[in-house]
């Protein structure tokens, strides 16, 4: 059995109901804000080279700027995740265009995430790595189905994009993929890996990081059995839990601590 995906009016970010404290988030300006994207982003960088999300060239992760949103922020072509620093990253404009940074950027990266953040308003980054069970899920042109908790932070809310056409270097596909992806925080890109979309850097990086430990645990289950799929009430209740926003902002705050205490490096 597997899920179909539609949309849904659960309010993720409702933290009164799990008793989770609300990040404090008051940034007075728009540089405060602006800086605050690129250490976080630089910082998911480094997080994802920990958890072995790096795959040569390929891989990125941009953030909306705050004060022109049709820019974004994202990492320089040929510069591996764990080096990666927050005066390494680029701002690109709607054309494409370097604007800030001196290096050189990922073709694939601007039509995938130009595409989604022009369609997405709400949405301020989107993560797309070429990870191992990301990948191996994406060959099986399937859905995730609700067999662990963390797996329905993705019930309802993820789509499969059944297309390949090999590198995304054309606008067209990149337009494709966001129309897929409509408003869902998620997707399965068949033969390619996954994508996840989030308010703020930290929440896509860590939809990202679940998703592809998503994919891993169920293809453990498949390989061992024929996995439980959980009821409507079960997968409603965790989906409630394990989707809100801002517990998905403490967690990747705990790791995103680590690496600045550890590579201090990242904020320079």
């Amino acid at each position: 059995m597997s899920v179909t995906t539609g949309s849904n009016d659960i309010d993720f970010d409702n933290t009164e109901e799990l008793d989770i404290p609300r990040l404090a988030e008051s940034r007075d300006t728009i540089e405060a804000e602006r800086t605050h994207r690129k250490r976080q982003l630089a910082a998911a960088f480094r997080i994802f080279a920990r958890y072995g999300f790096d795959e040569g060239i390929a891989g990125h992760i941009t953030a909306r700027d705050p004060e022109f949103p049709d820019r974004f922020w994202v990492n320089p072509y040929a510069v591996h995740f764990s080096r990666i620093r927050v005066s390494d990253l680029l701002l690109i404009d709607e054309e494409g265009r370097v604007i800030e940074g001196d290096r050189r950027t990922n073709k694939a990266a601007f039509w995938i995430h130009s595409s989604i953040h022009h369609a997405r308003p709400d949405v301020v980054a989107v993560a797309h790595a070429h990870t191992i069970h990301g990948r191996a899920f994406a060959s099986l042109d399937k859905p995730l189905d609700p067999i662990v908790q963390e797996s329905c932070a993705f019930y309802e809310d993820h789509v499969l994009f059944d297309e390949y056409k090999g590198l995304v270097l054309e606008k067209s596909e990149g337009d494709r993929i966001a129309v897929r992806l409509g408003d869902r925080r998620a997707a399965i890109l068949r033969h390619h890996g996954l994508l996840t979309v989030g308010r703020s850097v930290e929440e896509a990086a860590w939809w990202f990081i679940t998703m592809e430990r998503a994919c891993q645990m169920q293809l453990l289950a498949d390989a061992a059995g024929e996995p439980r799929i959980m009821t409507e009430e079960e997968v409603t209740l965790a989906h409630r839990q394990f989707s809100n926003a801002n517990m998905a902002r403490h967690n990747f705050n705990l790791l995103a601590d680590l690496v600045v205490e550890e590579e201090p490096d990242v904020l320079e």
